[in-house]
C-alpha cells in the first residue's frame, strides 16, 4: 500500500523557520524544526509522496508575509517547494492532482460541509486538507496528515484492516 503525507501549515511553518511559528503542537503531540526534519527524511526514505496542499501554501504565505524577519528567505524556500510540487518532483506529488477539489461538485459539497466544520471550530483550511486525506484513502492509499493541530489530525483516516487472502486448495 502507498503511503501519502498531507502537509499542514504548522508543520510546513515549523519545517521552513517562520518567525514565531518554530514549534506546533500540543505536549502529546509537539513538533519543532529537527523532529519534523526526521520525520520527512524518514518518510522520503520509505519512498512515501508529499502532498502539499493548496490551503497550506496560502495559509503559509501568509505567515511569511507577517513575519518580522527572513520573510525574503523564507518565501524562496517556499517557493521552490511549489516549484517541485508543480514539476512532480519526488517525493512530492503533482499539484494537478488537487484540482479536482476545486470542480463545481466538490466546491458544492465543501459549502454544503463546511457550516458544520466551522460551527466546531474546524477552519475552511482544514477542511479541504480533510477532503485530499479522504480521497488519498479512498484511492487506497495509506494516508498521514502531518500536523500539531489535533483536531485536524483527528480527521485522518483509518488505514483500512488487512484481509488475509485464503490459499486456494491443490485439489
Amino acid at each position: 500500500m502507498k503511503k501519502v503525507l498531507i502537509i499542514d501549515t504548522s508543520i510546513l511553518c515549523v519545517y521552513l523557520g517562520v518567525p514565531g511559528k518554530e514549534t506546533c503542537g500540543s505536549e502529546t503531540n509537539n513538533w519543532n524544526k529537527i523532529q519534523v526534519d526526521e520525520k520527512l527524511k524518514k518518510e522520503e526514505k520509505a519512498n512515501t509522496t508529499f502532498i502539499l496542499p493548496l490551503a497550506a501554501i496560502i495559509e503559509t504565505g501568509n505567515h511569511i508575509a507577517q513575519a518580522p524577519t527572513k520573510g525574503y528567505e523564507i518565501a524562496k524556500e517556499l517557493a521552490n517547494m511549489i516549484k517541485l510540487t508543480a514539476y512532480h518532483q519526488t517525493p512530492w506529488a503533482a499539484f494537478t492532482t488537487q484540482s479536482v477539489f476545486w470542480d463545481a461538485k466538490n466546491l458544492k459539497q465543501l459549502a454544503d460541509e463546511f457550516p458544520n466544520f466551522a460551527s466546531q471550530g474546524f477552519a475552511l483550511g482544514d477542511a479541504t486538507i480533510k477532503q485530499i486525506a479522504d480521497r488519498y484513502s479512498r484511492l487506497g492509499n495509506q494516508v498521514e496528515i502531518l500536523t500539531g493541530d489535533e483536531s485536524l489530525k483527528s480527521y485522518q483516516p483509518q488505514e483500512p484492516p488487512l484481509i488475509p487472502r485464503r490459499r486456494k486448495s491443490k485439489n
